[in-house]
């Protein structure tokens, strides 16, 4: 086996229309590819992709039950949060600063955790060995 890098993370959503919506207009993460069931996010690097979760089976966890975190870096997180907060995302943790950086979280429409992390790395699209401090509970 020869893994390159991540291709994507899928997220399985109760709601497409809802999460594409969160995603695309509120957090501004730019459509690749659209299907009505299957939805590629972003430029670079890693897709973020939705997909409905099954119509036969219960959605059930939250992102804290199952451990799931998806983690952005951001230009000014302070910035980022206010403007979110206008648009009526959920805050789940506002900014903490730590050596890294400043660490905010936020949640999506099926209670996903999103953290928002300002690096203090003289190279700014550096992402940290570790989330080390910045875990969101």
């Amino acid at each position: 086996m020869n893994i390159k890098k991540v291709g994507n993370v899928i997220l399985a959503v109760k709601d497409i229309d809802k999460s594409i919506q969160f995603y695309h207009e509120l957090i501004g993460l730019p459509i690749k590819n659209q299907r009505r069931s299957w939805v590629d996010l972003g430029t670079s690097g890693a897709m973020l992709s939705l997909h409905p979760a099954s119509l036969t089976a219960q959605h059930v966890g939250s992102s804290i039950d199952n451990g799931i975190t998806i983690g952005f870096l951001v230009g000014d997180v302070q910035s980022a949060v206010e403007e979110l907060k206008e648009k009526g995302v959920r805050i789940h943790r506002d900014i903490v600063e730590r050596e890294a950086g400043k660490n905010a979280v936020i949640l999506d429409p099926d209670d996903y955790l999103i953290s928002l992390f300002e690096p203090n790395f003289a190279d700014k699209e550096q992402q940290t060995g570790g989330y080390h401090g910045f875990t969101p509970s």
